[in-house]
């Protein structure tokens, strides 16, 4: 379902944008686009998109975005839009988003060769559901495996398996810990 009203949706982020930048004392410059010209092979077409440039960049990508994606949640919230409509809206900076959809595809590849090799499921790492999304969408074009969610709240994480695999899910695959990897 589309954003009914873009105009007012554009305002009301300008609005909150102006405000958690001068409060917070970002030097950030940002621009807001309705129905702008993006499509990703993975599926992403968004109705709003706010690009963000300038000397303080670089805070809002530190630790793979984190400050980017929260600030893409709270518009998110203010907005009002439910899960399944989080793809309506995109926060940007750098081109982040691009760059990053094109790491998942190709970590969606290289986990692809591996599970074909073995025979085994390989699972992500945890992630946001927009990238859990991506990767399930990249994934779609392996018509011999397939892609299922696992985990809880923040801990969730993507598994790929082999099409018709019987085997048990290894225990630390259960548990939502990576094999190899202590927490």
């Amino acid at each position: 379902m589309p954003i009914q009203d873009r105009v007012a949706a554009a305002r009301r982020v300008d609005e909150l944008m102006r405000t958690i930048l001068q409060h917070g004392g970002f030097r950030l410059k940002y621009r807001i686009s309705a129905n702008p010209p993006v499509t990703t092979d993975l599926g992403e077409s968004p109705e709003l998109v706010v690009e963000f440039a300038g000397p303080d960049s670089a805070l809002l990508l530190e630790r793979n975005g984190e400050l980017l994606r929260a600030l893409e949640h709270i518009a998110l919230k203010v907005l009002r839009l439910e899960s399944e409509e989080h793809d309506k809206l995109s926060f940007d900076c750098m081109n982040f988003k691009a760059v990053r959809a094109q790491e998942l595809k190709l970590a969606a590849d290289v986990a692809a060769e591996r599970v074909r090799k073995t025979g085994q499921p390989y699972q992500f790492a945890p992630m946001s559901a927009r990238e859990r999304r991506m990767l399930h969408l990249a994934m779609r074009d392996y018509s011999d495996l397939r892609t299922e969610s696992s985990g809880e709240a923040e801990r969730r994480f993507v598994v790929v398996y082999p099409k018709d695999y019987k085997g048990t899910v290894p225990a630390a695959m259960r548990s939502g810990v990576r094999a190899g990897r202590r927490r």
